[in-house]
């Protein structure tokens, strides 16, 4: 019955928002959890205003997280 309310255009749509939004999701709610975690306000508050589609947590997990010093001897920069 929603099908057929709604716009045609919307339709094939639906096939690359649905997935979208579940990968905004999944990344948004790691950074927040290690944002959280470290307290870093400031990112955490920004990860938790601005929608990028999963880019400005995974920009924070790879770039700017604090580590602890054993996934440092881990990755081999000590």
């Amino acid at each position: 019955m929603v099908l057929q309310s709604m716009p045609l255009w919307l339709a094939p749509m639906m096939i690359w928002i649905i997935p979208l939004l579940i990968w905004d999701a999944v990344w948004k709610a790691i950074g927040l959890w290690k944002s959280g975690r470290q307290n870093q306000l400031a990112w955490f508050v920004c990860i938790f205003i601005f929608n990028t589609a999963g880019i400005l947590p995974i920009i924070y997990l790879a770039f700017f997280q604090k580590r602890n010093k054993e996934e440092e001897k881990i990755d081999g920069s000590e």
